[in-house]
């Protein structure tokens, strides 16, 4: 009994304390178990729920909507009510889009096709080179022997990611024209606190796991995403996502068990970092499901950006200030002026890339995004390996071209159904 005891105690401390530091031999600092920082990172988020909670509730308990006046009314009305008016996602704009892509000559799409595909490439490259350098390099080191400085805190990046996102999408949704919102605005507090934790355990496992593990945990979370649209969304799924979740698994399953130690501790998968990585992967697949459902009420993908990164501004900034991490992280970008500009072009690349993301879509529908995203992704692990000197075997490389086979039957077997659909089904134009 006391050996099973012994070996529970070493399985959790092996899930707190980072390996890294264990193999290095250096003395652990409270503020470097990844467990201490997400439960402060979650509570000063919960210093902004539970007084909004208690808000909320306050004003539809007292019919608010009626009763209330005031200059605060129209604030508060868009926040708690909203128009509450469920119209479907902006059928006649995705409609004219797509009327304008079919319109176009073939030379003019091509183009069109070209420049979302070079724009998702570059936006979503860079970062992801840019995301490894600044989570797993050291900064200010003049010479080969010196340690230079890390930047420890993922939070700040999200932060700096989602202001940016921010300002790019307040700007659009002021220069072009939108259709009428009708969500209440607390109901993207949901899908923004998600997006943060998936966001800042993207950063976070990389401080343990190696880019190329995380980039295949991305393109497995289909498993989980189908999970939880069967316990959110009540969703059913068809025999072929299934069969490609399941060989997903197993391409993963190869790389991950075949993974070999290199020269830094990035490219060590560790348990830290699987755990890490599984609390993005289920916090991503809640974020995309909630999104879903909000998109029951008639938005743009614009608004939805606009709307989930106003509270993630909200809820990064107010736990950087409570932690006192907000001016420890100014201060280093000041010492450091090659992480300052790293900072600000990671957060370029994010918000350029959700921007070519929604143009995607709307010009050439999800399927082409998909193989689009795909293709990036399989880059994105060769130039990972060129550029930071990650080893894979050949078993692990099988394993990558099994899930990225799987990806792509998952793409085909979808555009194949829909067309057999838009067959038997006749197309009803509106009046």
């Amino acid at each position: 009994m006391s050996s099973i005891s012994w070996r529970l105690w070493q399985g959790l401390v092996l899930i707190i304390l980072p390996s890294t530091l264990a193999t290095d031999g250096e003395s652990l600092q409270l503020h470097d178990v990844w467990l201490f920082r997400f439960f402060l990172n979650v509570l000063g988020y919960s210093t902004i729920i539970i007084p909004g909670y208690f808000l909320i509730s306050y004003f539809k308990k007292n019919n608010y909507l009626e009763t209330g006046r005031g200059i605060c009314f129209p604030v508060i009305k868009a926040c708690v009510f909203g128009t509450e008016s469920k119209a479907g996602l902006l059928d006649d704009v995705s409609v004219t889009s797509k009327n304008e892509a079919d319109s176009g000559s073939s030379t003019r799409q091509a183009c069109k096709l070209l420049f979302c595909a070079a724009g998702l490439q570059a936006s979503y490259l860079t970062w992801g080179v840019l995301q490894e350098r600044v989570m797993t390099r050291s900064y200010g080191a003049t010479t080969p022997e010196e340690e230079g400085e890390r930047f420890k805190d993922s939070q700040f990046l999200v932060f700096m990611n989602r202001i940016l996102a921010l300002t790019v999408s307040g700007a659009w949704c002021l220069l072009f024209k939108q259709a009428r919102h009708g969500a209440p605005m607390y109901k993207y507090s949901f899908a923004s606190l998600s997006n943060v934790l998936s966001s800042w355990c993207q950063y976070e496992a990389l401080k343990y796991i190696s880019f190329p593990t995380q980039v295949l945990a991305k393109a497995s979370k289909v498993i989980p995403v189908m999970l939880m649209g069967k316990v959110v969304s009540h969703k059913s799924y068809e025999y072929w996502e299934y069969l490609t979740a399941g060989l997903i698994s197993l391409g993963v399953s190869m790389f991950l068990l075949t993974s070999t130690a290199g020269k830094h501790p990035s490219t060590v998968t560790t348990f830290s970092g699987v755990v890490i990585l599984g609390g993005y992967v289920v916090f991503d697949s809640f974020t995309s499901n909630w999104q879903d459902n909000l998109f029951k009420y008639k938005m743009s993908s614009v608004q939805m950006m606009f709307g989930v990164n106003l509270f993630s501004c909200l809820f990064t900034v107010g736990s950087l200030l409570e932690q006192g991490a907000f001016f420890d992280s100014l201060a280093f970008m000041t010492r450091h002026s090659e992480f300052a500009f790293h900072a600000v072009l990671l957060s370029v690349c994010s918000a350029c890339g959700q921007l070519f993301i929604f143009y995607t879509i709307a010009q050439f529908g999800a399927a082409v995004f998909t193989i689009i995203m795909t293709l990036r992704q399989a880059i994105a692990i060769l130039l990972s390996c060129f550029l930071y000197g990650h080893t894979v075997t050949m078993v692990g490389g099988s394993g990558v071209a099994v899930v990225f086979l799987a990806l792509f039957l998952r793409v085909y077997a979808r555009s194949r159904m829909k067309a057999g659909r838009r067959v038997v089904q006749p197309v009803v134009q509106k009046v």
